[in-house]
């Protein structure tokens, strides 16, 4: 074995989550779907669970009952002692992280496609945890280059400072899927299809690397986070500016330094501050107005794969 060549175990259990944002309802009716009828998720030799993560916020159709799920699957969270006084999402991730982990353990899942909707204009976006996770990257570039000309995205969200927490994370390799833009509460038919296509094209990597299929070294064009950008504020805190009719609609594309990106109710834009053309995501995402983030900036970065194939044969 060389340096370029990485020998990885087979994949044997794979999870797809729909529904820990009950809102989020391209996950939920793909996954109810597959409990009644999994032969499109099926592989020979693979173990793949459809499950719904949030049922009560799924049948409330809101992003969450008490807190969002994912975001409690840190090891505190996921310690604490059971009792009545614990937030529902809290004590459902502590069900999820004991039938699917037990997180950071040799028992835990080794996939975890946790499927979601943005009601920014992403289109296919695939979240990646850690950029030196050659497994990964090699199944997000099978995934990008299958559904071609068809744009797949690769958001990073590797930062020292700021920690996730995901539903996913209980698995080895967790696998964010976003797809949008889709009003939360809505079903898309074209939405649903990419998605669909999506873990497809997933699966059926899986399915080669386990049957010995050998993938040559690889890179990818990822898109980093940098920071997440607030909302202009007045002094009681309330939003003074929204976003700029020039940034609606225009995640992934350049954004420059003095670009407009707020514009407030008087007419006064707002431009872009720094010295670094940067490429917004999550721009005027609905779900976060509550948690202060009107767009997150990241850089785009290449990412390198050495050649992959399963230990197996």
């Amino acid at each position: 074995m060389t340096s370029r060549h990485i020998t990885e175990e087979p994949i044997k259990k794979i999870a797809i989550f729909g529904g820990t944002h009950g809102n989020e309802l391209t996950g939920v009716f793909l996954v109810k779907h597959w409990l009644e009828n999994d032969a499109e998720i099926q592989r020979s030799g693979l173990e793949v669970k459809p499950f719904i993560t949030n049922p009560r916020a799924v049948k409330k159709c809101t992003r969450y009952i008490d807190c969002d799920l994912n975001r409690v699957f840190d090891l505190e969270n996921l310690g604490k002692k059971m009792s009545e006084d614990l937030p529902y999402e809290v004590k459902r991730a502590q069900e999820i992280n004991h039938l699917f982990g037990p997180k950071n353990s040799e028992d835990s899942y080794d996939i975890i496609f946790d499927l979601h909707n943005t009601t920014s204009n992403m289109g296919c976006t695939l979240i990646l945890e850690d950029s030196r996770n050659d497994f990964l990257i090699q199944m997000f570039h099978y995934i990008k280059t299958s559904l071609a000309p068809l744009p797949c995205y690769v958001y990073l969200i590797e930062h020292p400072s700021l920690q996730y927490a995901t539903t996913r994370s209980v698995a080895k390799y967790p696998v964010g899927i976003e797809v949008g833009p889709q009003p939360q509460g809505v079903l898309r038919a074209d939405i649903l299809d990419q998605m669909r296509k999506m873990i497809k094209h997933a699966l059926d990597f899986i399915y080669q690397f386990n049957e010995g299929k050998e993938f040559p070294p690889c890179t990818i064009e990822v898109y980093k986070i940098m920071e997440k950008v607030d909302y202009p504020r007045n002094e009681s805190g309330e939003i003074a500016a929204i976003i700029h009719p020039n940034l609606q609609d225009q995640d992934w594309k350049p954004l420059h330094p003095g670009d407009p990106t707020f514009v407030t109710l008087d007419g006064k834009t707002i431009l872009l501050g720094g010295d670094c053309t940067v490429y917004p995501v999550f721009v005027n995402e609905a779900a976060y107005y509550e948690k202060k983030e009107a767009f997150a900036k990241t850089t785009k970065v290449t990412l390198n794969a050495k050649s992959i194939r399963s230990s197996f044969h």
